[in-house]
């Protein structure tokens, strides 16, 4: 009885795992979707939790563990959740993927060293030990190279190891190798080997990728984080474990292929770490001088304008600015200017961080544009406002050689006059010096950017 009702309620939990992808495919949907997803989590933990209790012999021992386990993990998930600014998202998000990457790694070895009543036996549960243990070790070594990079503990430049595709080559090779002797002896020893061999894989893997494209890299992780749980999912015959790891895994998966297709880069070439195109310095050019603006400037341009772009970067986010930004764009449509905004696929360092900064500060969804829908109208337009952001923006990408060379950008200097908001002259995160900056159309507000535009709507 206990089973089937087990059963009954992870169908249950998948399908709203389900309705929360859909919703969260949507900005409108998204809250609804995020409702979904925590009530299939809720039912899930509460089947499995009275699973875990019935198979016990020590029930209320059982269910003591549990509740302190879950307790430790509510308080500091609490916490965090509290305490974490938005800027601080991405290395978070990054973090609880390598936890996900931990789980798998534990339950691996704790799976062979003792299988559980629900695991698969002989050769086939050993395949998912080794691939599990295998997949949570790199993505957990893979995520805390991420967290440092996005929260500065470590450099963003790609690490360029000599042959480093063919060391990525021979980590797979040499895990093969040991599969195979694992298999064959069922010894701890190829299996511990692995582990220290795919914490190294996941530590390159990632740490070979420039800071500019992390948002992919997230969203990778978030796909391989997907594909542990799958994995542990498996090992501990768990279902509803194995649906959610595959729903995680695949949506992860489209992501980053639709987001290496929107920066034009071999979505093959990523799993492999790094985008298999040469390194280049991005060597400092003289492109002149840069004019420099102010506040009262910037709101009489505003006056007498029809229409108006806002690019957002993660300098807006950092600024917290999203809200000014939002009173801006109030102000300026109650005046009869058409403004929209112009997002890059990778804006900020997650993906949607602009899209969920905006909808924050309660910005219309209609007039939150794609790069690919906004681009062609950049040039029948009136002033650009380029708030923070710093890549996405980048004429360069158009230059042969250049670090970002190929990856499409918003060409914001197309428009009559373009003004960026920033702290200083300091390239973006990738590290490549920004020529929009001397264009003649183009005018430099420096400072804070959220005080910045605060003084534009008093001006205004």
């Amino acid at each position: 009885m206990t089973e089937n009702l087990v059963t009954a309620a992870y169908i249950v939990a998948a399908v709203l795992f389900v309705l929360a992808l859909a919703g969260l495919s949507k900005h409108e949907s998204a809250k609804e979707g995020n409702s979904f997803g925590v009530a299939g989590m809720v039912i899930a933990l509460v089947a499995t939790i009275w699973l875990a209790v019935s198979r016990s012999g020590h029930g209320l021992l059982t269910l003591l563990l549990i509740a302190v386990a879950m307790a430790i993990g509510a308080a500091i998930g609490l916490w965090r959740a509290r305490v974490v600014q938005m800027t601080q998202m991405p290395e978070l998000v990054a973090m609880l993927h390598s936890f996900v990457g931990l789980a798998a790694v534990l339950v691996g070895y704790n799976s062979f060293l003792e299988p559980g009543e629900g695991a698969t036996s002989g050769t086939i549960h050993l395949v998912e030990v080794f691939l599990g243990v295998f997949i949570g070790a790199v993505t957990f070594t893979g995520s805390i190279v991420a967290f440092l990079k996005l929260s500065a503990r470590m450099r963003s430049a790609p690490l360029v190891l000599p042959a480093r595709h063919w060391l990525n080559l021979l980590a797979l090779v040499v895990s093969a190798a040991l599969m195979a002797w694992f298999l064959t002896t069922q010894s701890m020893v190829p299996l511990v080997v692995m582990t220290v061999v795919a914490l190294a894989f996941g530590w390159h893997l990632v740490a070979s990728i420039g800071g500019g494209d992390m948002p992919v890299v997230i969203s990778m992780l978030n796909s391989y984080s997907g594909w542990a749980a799958a994995a542990a999912g498996f090992m501990l015959g768990n279902d509803l474990l194995i649906v959610t790891g595959a729903l995680v895994g695949s949506s992860g998966a489209i992501l980053s292929y639709i987001m290496c297709k929107a920066m034009n880069r071999s979505f093959v070439s990523v799993i492999a770490g790094g985008f298999g195109q040469e390194v280049s310095t991005g060597e400092a050019k003289d492109y002149g001088e840069h004019r420099e603006t102010v506040a009262a400037d910037v709101a009489a341009m505003l006056q007498d304008v029809s229409s108006v772009v806002i690019t957002p970067g993660y300098g807006m986010a950092v600024a917290q600015a999203q809200y000014p930004v939002a009173e801006l764009t109030s102000r300026l449509r109650k005046k009869g200017v058409n403004v929209r905004f112009g997002i890059h696929p990778v804006a900020g360092r997650l993906p949607g961080h602009m899209n969920v900064l905006l909808a924050e500060a309660k910005v219309p969804y209609d007039i939150v544009l794609e790069m690919d829908e906004i681009n062609g109208d950049l040039s029948d337009t009136d002033v650009v406002l380029v708030i923070g952001a710093n890549d996405t923006v980048n004429p360069s990408a158009e230059e042969p050689g250049s670090p970002i060379a190929g990856m499409p950008v918003l060409e914001v200097w197309k428009a009559r006059n373009v003004v960026v908001f920033k702290r200083s002259m300091a390239p973006g995160y990738a590290g490549v010096q920004n020529p929009l900056f001397y264009k003649e159309n183009t005018q430099m507000l420096f400072g804070d950017a959220k005080e910045r535009v605060e003084d534009i709507i008093k001006a205004l």
